[in-house]
């Protein structure tokens, strides 16, 4: 019983950790731009969110780290790319985005004369006294702040189920919306901090007595699919939300405001303070989560020589700063870095789940650096110097542009890589 009870725990844990605001207010409006077909978008959605989740974190436990992962590519590269996504996914981007999401969308709308500086301090100061104990953390997030989230998620889909909004529009094509979904889960990009949330989840493990690691494997993969289990069931609930809707909004209306009409349509205004509840658990778990992954990475990397409560003062009070330039401005600046970074670790955590497929690092290798060649000319394009190669790659329109170039550059690595490696050998011999 207390090994179920730690694994619905820690799933829990993982549950938030993965479901902040961008994954509220993406099934909505798959769902409202899909009608009767919602579910064939909302299973793309799941394929290319949850599915590149259970394969990372299994790819990662397998490995031993996300470095065993990353590392196939390269030793210096899979450290680069990792100190990268993880400064990326604590105090540079993500991090701050929590905050600056939970006043945006809870805090202003209701309370318009708090000041964002103000809030910003007392927001990370929470974060800061939640996260400060490591070994505290998922059960702070599984025990307590999650089922809160769970429930406010559960009022408002039930609500939406018992007393739709309006009839599921019939008539949109569903020619192109697997595709579309797939689309819009790959851009959660929450298999970014995968290494870090891995290593939360083992160090929370052997917090508990769990010694053997066959068994921790077996445990944290466990704790994976139930938090799995739970995206699913809310991401198919939000996407019938906005699936009941279809009829009544066009596909002009942001993400945001559709959820906001949402939940004014089912409970008036009950309804922004729910949303506001929700948005601000939903980021207040990833925020603590994150702090917590983030600065026992940098602590591990330093051999300790950096104190891990030391980091997350650092962490909160840093993202306190950053927070206070707006979701759109941390958007801004975090697009073309996790555009470069994110399709590489996709990549080798697809080809490490695959590993009796693949088996050379050298095709490891090949296929990694023609994914990160193909990225960077991706975001040069985009940055307003026309790189027209780009926009003639296969699945170039959906933003899947790096995955042939990931291919060829594989099988040309198999051969270049290993050859060099023969060479190599021959001349220490």
């Amino acid at each position: 019983m207390s090994k179920n009870k730690d694994i619905i725990i820690i799933g829990f844990a993982l549950f938030s950790m993965f479901f902040g605001a961008g994954n509220l207010i993406f099934p909505p409006y798959i769902g409202m731009t899909s009608g009767s077909n919602w579910l064939i978008s909302f299973l793309g959605f799941v394929l290319a969110d949850v599915g590149i989740i259970l394969l990372s974190i299994n790819a990662v436990i397998r490995a031993g780290s996300f470095q065993g992962v990353l590392g196939r590519a390269g030793k210096t590269f899979g450290i680069m790319l990792e100190f990268i996504m993880m400064l990326c996914l604590g105090p540079i981007l993500v991090i701050p985005r929590t905050g600056a999401t939970t006043y945006e969308m809870s805090i202003s709308p209701l309370f318009n004369s708090v000041n964002p500086i103000v809030f910003s301090i007392l927001f990370f100061a929470l974060t800061l006294v939640l996260t400060i104990r490591p070994t505290k953390v998922m059960d702070i997030i599984g025990k307590f702040l999650t089922p809160i989230l769970l429930v406010t998620l559960a009022l408002l889909i039930l609500k939406g189920i018992v007393s739709p909004i309006g009839k599921l529009n019939t008539e949109i094509n569903s020619k192109d919306l697997f595709v579309t979904g797939i689309t819009q889960g790959y851009q959660t990009m929450d298999a970014l901090g995968i290494g870090g949330i891995a290593a939360l989840i083992m160090t929370s493990l052997v917090s508990k007595g769990y010694k053997d690691k066959k068994e921790n494997a077996s445990l944290a993969i466990k704790s994976a699919t139930i938090a799995s289990i739970g995206l699913v069931l809310v991401y198919g609930g939000l996407a019938y939300l906005g699936a009941t809707v279809s009829t009544k909004y066009d596909i002009s209306i942001s993400q945001t405001a559709l959820l906001v009409n949402i939940t004014k349509d089912l409970l008036g205004s009950t309804g922004s303070v729910l949303l506001s509840l929700v948005v601000a658990f939903a980021c207040l778990t990833t925020a603590i989560g994150l702090t917590s992954v983030t600065a026992k990475y940098f602590e591990d990397v330093s051999n300790k020589k950096l104190k891990y409560q030391h980091l997350v003062i650092f962490i909160c009070v840093f993202s306190s700063i950053v927070s206070n330039l707006g979701v759109d401005k941390i958007i801004s600046i975090a697009a073309p870095i996790l555009t470069v970074i994110y399709p590489v670790s996709i990549v080798l955590v697809i080809m490490s789940s695959l590993k009796k497929v693949f088996v050379k690092d050298s095709i490891f290798k090949g296929a990694a650096y023609a994914t990160l060649i193909t990225s960077i000319l991706t975001v040069v394009d985009s940055l307003g110097v026309s790189i027209s190669l780009i926009h003639k790659l296969p699945l170039e329109s959906i933003g899947f542009n790096w995955v042939v170039p990931a291919i060829l550059g594989g099988i040309i690595g198999s051969f270049v890589f290993e050859e060099k490696l023969e060479i190599k050998n021959r001349k220490i011999s």
